[in-house]
């Protein structure tokens, strides 16, 4: 299926599944946001990685505005739904500040390796517990995959965008189970992976890309 969608480039990698909260202050989302709520839409969030915007992204909804300000800047609740890819970025959108996409949305294979799964979750609770952090997966290790858990492995932004392209749940599992078998023996002195996993959650105040630069 191929359709146009509305477009937020951020700095990070969202994941289908993922509960994203976001502070919205730029007038052109301010707009999105609006619209996609008040229309039930979603929109998409496309990486932006070395100040580019990448083929990749998510489609997301928003289950709530949880707070809105006097001048007009929002917290919002949002939660990834599934991945696209950017086949053109539409840069003049009639009547909108904000820009768009052509997208599609490439067929992925979610059957679930649970003892795979539940290696890697030990894994990731063992790097946890090195780093002396403490993380709530708010799931059943049972009911858990790869983009539920990948967050909280320590992975840069280029690895989590790599991730994000493999369409195969086995090939995400693996990718991860590489990650850890590097990572877990060094991660005692790695501070900059205990700040990546802390700040999962919170309300992440972000400039949205400009694709005019």
């Amino acid at each position: 299926m191929i359709n146009f969608i509305p477009i937020f480039p951020l700095n990070i990698v969202v994941y289908p599944g993922e509960q994203l909260n976001l502070h919205i202050f730029e007038e052109r989302y301010k707009q999105l946001v609006n619209e996609c709520f008040t229309e039930k839409k979603s929109f998409g969030i496309p990486a932006v990685i070395d100040s580019h915007v990448k083929e990749l992204g998510t489609l997301v909804q928003i289950k709530e505005i949880a707070e809105v300000y006097e001048d007009g800047r929002m917290d919002i609740r949002t939660e990834g739904i599934r991945m696209f890819k950017i086949l053109e970025i539409i840069r003049s959108v009639p009547n909108k500040l904000y820009d768009g996409a052509i997208v599609n949305y490439p067929d992925t294979i979610d059957e679930r390796n649970i003892n795979m799964m539940r290696r890697i979750i030990a894994g990731i609770r063992e790097l946890h517990r090195l780093l002396k952090v403490t993380k709530d997966f708010k799931k059943n290790d049972d009911e858990l995959v790869s983009y539920d858990i990948a967050h909280h492995a320590g992975l840069s932004l280029h690895e989590e965008y790599e991730l994000l392209g493999l369409l195969q749940e086995d090939q995400r599992l693996e990718y991860l189970k590489r990650h850890l078998n590097k990572i877990i023996p060094i991660a005692g002195g790695i501070d900059k992976l205990k700040e990546k996993i802390q700040l999962n959650g919170h309300f992440r105040e972000l400039k949205g890309f400009n694709l005019d630069l």
